[in-house]
C-alpha cells in the first residue's frame, strides 16, 4: 500500500512539474509572450472553453479586438488575427496553411478511427483529390438547373405561412419556421423530396435537435481537442457527440432507392452526383456518395437558416429599410425568380449586410502558420506552428473596410454615396466584398455559398412581395447563441398578405 501511495505521489508531482514547467515556460520564454491578451489565455485554452460554454464568445472577441488590437492571444499556443488585409494570407491558395486540430472534432470514429471529411480533413491533397469531382456542381449555372426545386418548397412555405398564420392572425415564431424551411428545402434539393418538418410545424424527424447537439459539442471541444479525443474513444464510459446514425441512414437510403427507381421527372443534386460518379467510378464510391449528400444537408441547412433569419429580423427592426425593402418587391411575379432577384439593388444591399453583421460562423476559423512563420505588418513575428484564426464576427466589423458604425445594420453602405463617383464606388464595394468572411476564403471556404445566396435571395423577396410583416413586439430583442453555427430565437412575427 505504502509503494502505491509513493508511486501516485511521484506521478502527481511529475505533473505538477510539467504544469509548472509549461506555464514559467508560456510566461518568460514564449515568442507569443509581446501579444496582448486575457491572462489566462497565456496559460491554457480551458478559458476559451469556458467563453464557448456561455455562448456569446463572438461578442468577447469583437471586445477583446477593439481593446488590443488587431492581434490577440486567445491561448497558449494560439492568436486571433483581424486584419483584413491578412485574410489572403492565412487562407491563401497558394501556400500551405492547414487547418488546425479544432476541425478534427468533426470526424466520425469508426473502428476506432477518425473519417475525415471536406470540412473537416488536415490533408490537402486528400481535399483537392475529393472536391475536384464536385466543385463544378456548386457554379450557379449548375444551382440555377435546381431552381425548381427551390421554387416548389418558396410555394409551400408561403401557403403554410398564410395558412397558419396571415389568415389566422396568430403570431408566427419566424425562427422556427425558418429553421423548418431550410431543411425541408436541403433535402428536397439533394433527394428530391422534403423531409415533412414544414408540413407538420415541428422537428417531427428529431434531426434538427441531434444537429444543434452535435453543433454544441463541436463548438466546445473543438477549443481544446484533446478533450475531443478522451471523450470520444474513451472505452468505459463515452461522451463523444451525439450519434448522427440518421443522417448516414438517409443518404443511404436515398442512393438505394434512386438506383432502384432510375431517375426523377426533374434533376436534383443525387441525380447530378450520380452523373458525375459515372465519370469518377475509381475515386467516389458508395461511402464517398454519402459524405457529399450529407454536407449538402447538414451544413448547408444551418448556415441558409441564419441568413434568412438576420435579414428578417434586422429589416423588421429598421422601419427605414423595412420600407425601401417593400416598395421594391411590391407587385413581384413569385416566386421571385433569380433572374429578378438580381435586378434588385436595395435586396441586393439588404442581403450583404445581413450577411456581413450575422455571420453563421462564428468561432475563429483556424489555420497553423506554416514553416517560415508570419511577419505581420507592424514587425511582430509568429513562429510556425502556431495557430492563427480569423472570427468573421470581428473581421466583418473593420471600420476601416466597412465604413462607420460596422455595429448597425445600414444596407446603403453596399450602395453607390452621393458624394462618390462610379470608380470610387465600384474600388469601395470590392475592397468589402474581398475582406468580408462570411463563408470563409481561399480553397476551403464554403462550397455552398452561391447555394444559400440563391436560395435566400429568392425566399426574401418573395416574403416581401406577398405579405406585410411586422415584430409582434417591437422592443423585443431576439436571442443569438454561438454554437459554432449561430442559432436565433425569440423572432416572433405577424403577417397579413399583401393582397388582402
Amino acid at each position: 500500500m505504502e509503494s502505491f501511495v509513493s508511486i501516485l505521489v511521484l506521478v502527481l508531482l511529475f505533473w505538477a512539474a510539467l504544469a509548472l514547467s509549461a506555464t514559467l515556460w508560456s510566461y518568460l520564454l514564449s515568442p507569443l509572450k509581446v501579444f496582448p491578451g486575457p491572462v489566462a489565455a497565456r496559460y491554457t485554452n480551458f478559458w476559451r472553453f469556458r467563453d464557448v460554454v456561455r455562448g456569446n464568445c463572438q461578442n468577447t472577441h469583437i471586445k477583446l479586438h477593439r481593446k488590443h488590437g488587431t492581434a490577440v492571444r486567445m491561448g497558449p499556443n494560439t492568436i486571433s488575427l483581424s486584419d483584413p488585409n491578412l485574410i489572403n494570407t492565412v487562407f491563401s491558395t497558394k501556400t500551405l496553411w492547414k487547418k488546425s486540430a479544432m476541425y478534427g472534432v468533426k470526424e466520425p470514429i469508426v473502428d476506432g478511427r477518425s473519417v475525415p471529411n471536406l470540412f473537416s480533413t488536415r490533408d490537402e491533397n486528400w481535399h483537392s483529390f475529393y472536391m475536384r469531382p464536385i466543385a463544378p456542381l456548386y457554379s450557379m449555372t449548375k444551382l440555377l438547373e435546381l431552381e425548381h426545386c427551390i421554387d416548389e418548397m418558396i410555394v409551400c412555405f408561403t401557403k403554410k405561412l398564410t395558412e397558419r398564420f396571415a389568415e389566422t392572425l396568430n403570431v408566427c415564431n419566424m425562427d422556427q419556421y425558418l429553421l423548418y424551411f431550410s431543411w425541408d428545402l436541403m433535402n428536397k434539393i439533394t433527394f428530391g423530396e422534403d423531409l415533412g418538418i414544414l408540413d407538420a410545424g415541428k422537428d417531427v424527424t428529431g434531426f434538427l435537435e441531434i444537429s444543434a447537439q452535435d453543433s454544441d459539442y463541436f463548438a466546445r471541444t473543438s477549443q481544446i481537442p484533446r478533450l475531443h479525443r478522451l471523450l470520444s474513444q474513451n472505452r468505459f464510459l463515452r461522451f463523444g457527440p451525439p450519434a448522427m446514425d440518421w443522417a448516414v441512414v438517409l443518404g443511404t437510403t436515398a442512393l438505394q432507392k434512386r438506383q432502384a427507381n432510375g431517375p426523377p421527372e426533374k434533376p436534383d443534386f443525387l441525380e447530378k452526383l450520380l452523373g458525375v460518379r459515372s465519370k469518377y467510378s475509381d475515386i467516389i464510391d458508395d461511402n464517398m456518395m454519402i459524405t457529399y449528400l450529407l454536407n449538402n444537408l447538414i451544413a448547408g441547412s444551418d448556415t441558409t437558416a441564419n441568413l434568412l433569419c438576420a435579414t428578417i429580423y434586422y429589416v423588421l427592426k429598421n422601419p427605414n429599410v423595412h420600407e425601401k425593402l417593400s416598395m421594391e418587391c411590391a407587385s413581384l411575379e413569385t416566386p421571385v425568380s433569380w433572374k429578378k432577384a438580381q435586378q434588385l439593388p436595395y435586396l441586393d444591399a439588404v442581403m450583404r449586410e445581413a450577411m456581413r453583421i450575422h455571420p453563421g460562423a462564428a468561432l475563429m476559423l483556424e489555420r497553423v502558420v506554416p514553416e517560415g512563420g508570419l511577419t505581420l505588418p507592424d514587425g511582430r513575428y509568429i513562429p510556425e506552428g502556431t495557430i492563427v484564426g480569423m472570427n468573421p464576427w470581428v473581421v466583418n466589423r473593420d471600420e476601416a473596410v466597412f465604413g462607420p458604425e460596422p455595429d448597425r445594420f445600414i444596407p446603403e453602405r453596399w450602395m453607390k454615396q452621393i458624394h462618390e463617383t462610379e470608380a470610387e464606388f465600384q474600388t469601395r464595394r470590392s475592397k468589402m466584398k474581398s475582406c468580408e468572411l462570411s463563408f470563409g476564403a481561399g480553397k476551403r471556404a464554403c462550397l455552398g455559398k452561391r447555394l444559400s445566396q440563391l436560395e435566400s435571395y429568392k425566399l426574401i423577396a418573395t416574403l416581401f412581395s406577398t405579405f406585410e410583416m411586422g415584430l409582434s413586439f417591437p422592443s423585443d430583442e431576439w436571442k443569438v447563441t454561438n454554437s459554432w453555427f449561430v442559432r436565433n430565437e425569440n423572432i416572433r412575427v405577424t403577417l397579413k398578405s399583401r393582397s388582402q
